[in-house]
């Protein structure tokens, strides 16, 4: 295990007031670079993610939230509670930062939201994440990754032209605000350290989404607003020219990204090509045409036939990996970015560390994710909380 003082957060009390992803994302990521995290939890049953799906035989909670929430200590709050609101309020005039994801409602019924708590603690870093941020008709929508996914344009961009919109596999919004927020906090805490002052850091899984189609969204909106079309064949990038896209081999699939037609037309010894590879612009306008011949090509042999041929002349290309071949792949091993976590009732738990190595190290922890509650005694007795 990484000695905490020697990561740059170490000293810092963070309270994460979040559930569900986003929150505690960030507050995972403060953790692997130091800070302490004490998550406050609802004493009947704690973060809702504790029963999301997934659960694991041997804790009764969702390895999802084992995942996110591995290090951290848990305070069991009763936020209807006044002594154990009055204990919070204790807790955070001593914190460093504090990071919440309550619609903006809530926390201002409450009573924690930050122009109450700035009272608390003016040195105080709060960091509120919502769905799709503090004001406009949105606001009082459920702040979900799959809606805001839909509200955002992102998944209408995914897939092939014609095939409807396509999710991302994963909750991609809820990832992306959270370091988002971490991100924001980390700047806020540098401008702590100049001014003495604290700060408000705001995002939400629409900003995080929006932001993250920046390149897509300024050609667009640079561009008359006119719609791009998807690729029919192996769309991967709308506004990408062949033979950007992922190709089916016999035996998998490989990824082709920016190449010039000509090039490709030799490797492959395609002659079909032929009335393309001299006309950039067809790659783009024809793209639909180009790839449908390549992918017919590519289909004939295997992966590591293709990828024989192409990786030594240079061509930017990949076998694409299922999560057993990443987890086997030797590139994946040489990074050690697995550890296990265990808890002294018998839990133990495999996941990633963190993705930040500081002076060449990458931390590494041992503490799985805590009861609900496991620390209340602990806690109220350091920062005498009644």
């Amino acid at each position: 295990m990484t000695a905490h003082d020697d990561l740059p957060l170490a000293g810092l009390v963070v309270i994460d007031m979040s559930q569900f992803l986003s929150g505690p994302y960030c507050t995972l990521r403060l953790m692997d670079l130091g800070a302490r995290i004490i998550k406050i939890e609802r004493p009947d049953g704690g973060d809702l993610s504790r029963r999301l799906y997934l659960s694991d035989g041997e804790s009764g909670d969702s390895t999802i939230f084992h995942s996110i929430n591995r290090g951290k200590e848990s305070l069991a709050i009763d936020l209807k509670n006044e002594r154990d609101m009055h204990a919070l309020k204790t807790l955070i005039g001593k914190a460093d930062i504090l990071v919440q994801n309550f619609r903006p409602a809530v926390i201002e019924r409450l009573g924690l939201d930050y122009k109450a708590v700035q009272v608390l603690n003016p040195l105080l870093i709060y960091c509120s994440i919502s769905g799709y941020g503090d004001k406009g008709p949105l606001v009082a929508r459920p702040g979900q990754d799959l809606l805001a996914q839909a509200r955002s344009g992102v998944m209408w961009l995914n897939g092939d032209e014609g095939q409807g919109p396509v999710p991302f596999g994963l909750a991609i919004g809820d990832m992306l605000a959270g370091a988002d927020a971490c991100q924001g906090i980390l700047a806020a805490l540098v401008r702590r350290g100049i001014t003495g002052k604290g700060s408000l850091v705001e995002t939400s899984l629409f900003e995080a989404l929006i932001d993250f189609q920046v390149e897509v969204l300024t050609v667009h909106m640079n561009s008359g607003h006119k719609l791009p079309k998807r690729s029919s064949v192996q769309s991967a990038h709308a506004y990408l020219s062949a033979p950007y896209g992922v190709y089916q081999a016999t035996d998998g699939f490989i990824a082709i990204a920016m190449t010039p037609i000509g090039k490709l037309a030799d490797l492959l010894k395609m002659p079909e090509l032929a009335p393309y590879r001299d006309n950039p612009k067809s790659w783009f306008t024809a793209r639909d045409e180009i790839k449908a011949l390549i992918a017919e090509r590519i289909a004939t042999a295997t992966a590591d036939h293709w990828l024989s041929i192409l990786e030594p002349a240079d061509i930017w290309c990949a076998r694409v990996l299922n999560w057993n071949e990443l987890l086997a792949s030797e590139a994946f091993l040489m990074l050690d970015m697995l550890q296990t976590v265990k808890r002294e009732d018998g839990v133990s738990i495999t996941t990633t560390r963190s993705p930040i190595r500081i002076n060449g190290t990458r931390a590494k922890f041992d503490r799985a994710a805590p009861r609900v509650g496991e620390h209340n005694a602990a806690i109220c007795s350091e920062f005498g909380l009644d």
